[in-house]
Formats: C-alpha cells, structure tokens, sequence
C-alpha cells in the first residue's frame, strides 16, 4: 500500500518536471518473474525506472540507505528496496539469495550488471551476477536502457536539473545453461550487455567499471 501511494503521488510530479518517454512497455510480463537488467548512469536510475512500470520492481540498496536520512530511508522502503549491508564477506551471495527470493516469490527484480554508475556514459563489462540469476532461477531477463538520468543528476551532484528521461525496454531473453560453469555465466552476461547497448547505443568499454564505494 505504500508503494502504491508513493507512486501514486509522486509520478505526476516526476513527469512533470522530468518528462519520461517509455517505449517497450509490453515486453514486461503481467505476471511471473523476471529480471530487468539495466545500465546505471544516476542514482536516479532506481527512482525512474520503479516509477514508469505497471508492476512493482525491487532492487538491492545498500543498508546504509535504511538507517540514515529518514525521507530517504522511507522512499526506500516504500519502493520495495532491499537491504543489503555491502561490508558483510558474504554480500554479493545475500544479493543474490534475496533477488533469488523475490523471483521465487513471482516479482519483478531490477539490477545493474554493471556493479555501478558508469563514470563516463559508456556501457562497461557486466558481472555475472545477472546470468547466475537468470540461469539458477530460470526467470526471463529484459534488458533497458535509461537515458538521461545522467543529466538529471550528474555523479557528484546534490540537486537534480530539469531534463527529459527515455526508457527503453527489451523483449525478454532466456537462458540455457548451468549457473555453476563460468564459461556459461560469461557467455550468458555478454548476450545480455549487447542487448541493453543495442538499446542504450551506448559505446562499450570492455573493462569493469571503475568502483564508487557510495553507489548501489
């Protein structure tokens, strides 16, 4: 119920300040689980996306986001956010275990295979975090692009500048093959990225991107 009042109220507002344009809407099921893989060039990214789909989508947050500012922590909690303390050893296994669970419970999961905010607008190599997901859980990936988050809310700014946002979404791609083979996960998570440059026409870098301890 909060999140739908969170959105309720707050989309207008965002549509009016930051036009939107979403195209490929029809490509995320009614129903069932499904992993939308993303690239991620603002913060924003988590607050456009949620708000511009018919179906709730949850994304890993770190915890920090939960017990700090209290508006943020409530607008991370009203739009189904999960927490995720990035200093634990074994974070990147409660990631993935927690997106495995809202998948098996039917929901809609969103991540950045990216790991992070791009630094420059380019799309960098993803992590096989998104094809462990897809290939343990058998659940659909779709890829989107966001554009213009990055203009919105620039790295390193505080205040968000009025411009227009686009998202595109991808038709839904399966997956055979087994979690445990690296080859396999590699193989799975390059389709992937060329789905969401195809859509984003970003220019690819094929490093990771470079680590930003404050990002998602």
């Amino acid at each position: 119920m909060l999140y739908r009042l969170t959105k309720t109220v707050s989309a207008p507002v965002l549509h009016l300040l930051w036009p939107t344009t979403v195209t490929g809407h029809e490509h995320v099921p009614v129903t069932g689980p499904a992993i939308m893989a993303s690239n991620h060039l603002s913060i924003l990214d988590s607050t456009f996306l949620p708000l511009v789909l018919k179906r709730q989508v949850r994304f890993v947050a770190k915890s920090e986001y939960f017990t700090g500012n209290p508006v943020t922590a409530l607008w991370m909690r009203a739009t189904g956010q999960i927490s995720i303390d990035r200093q634990s050893p074994t974070s990147a296994q409660d990631m993935l275990d927690a997106a495995a669970a809202a998948l098996g419970r039917g929901e809609l999961f969103g991540i950045y295979p990216e790991g992070t905010r791009s630094p420059d607008g380019r799309l960098y190599r993803g992590k096989v975090g998104v094809s462990w997901l897809a290939l343990a859980t058998g659940a659909p990936v779709i890829p989107v692009a966001m554009e213009g988050t990055d203009k919105v809310l620039p790295i390193g700014a505080t205040r968000p500048r009025l411009g227009r946002v686009n998202v595109r979404i991808g038709k839904p791609m399966t997956f055979s093959g087994s979690e445990r083979s690296a080859r396999d996960r590699r193989a799975v998570t390059d389709e992937i990225m060329a789905a969401i440059q195809e859509l984003s026409g970003q220019e690819y870098a094929s490093s990771y991107a470079p680590s930003r301890t404050q990002d998602k």
